[in-house]
């Protein structure tokens, strides 16, 4: 026995009904994991490039008088002259 019965007339429009939702349903799944997907990519490559400009940041105030201050970038606090350890 066929699960689609398509002499029966009385079948055929819910056949199709089906038919359709089904595509339909199974079309916004792959819309939606697309979505996730990319959502996950973007993440993922925003956070690395945070991550890189912090490291950059912390190897430019690797010295120990240096400071970022907003309005003047990376200063250093004794004009200048590195301290020997």
């Amino acid at each position: 026995m066929s699960l689609l019965n398509w002499s029966d007339p009385g079948t055929t429009w819910l056949n199709i009904t089906n038919i359709v939702l089904g595509v339909v349903v199974v079309l916004c799944v792959v819309i939606m994991l697309g979505g996730v997907a990319h959502e996950f990519i973007s993440r993922k490559y925003q956070r690395s490039r945070v991550h890189a400009e912090l490291d950059r940041d912390m190897r430019l105030l690797d010295d120990d008088h240096a400071f970022h201050s907003p309005t003047l970038g990376i200063t250093m606090a004794d004009g200048g002259e590195q301290h020997k350890p």
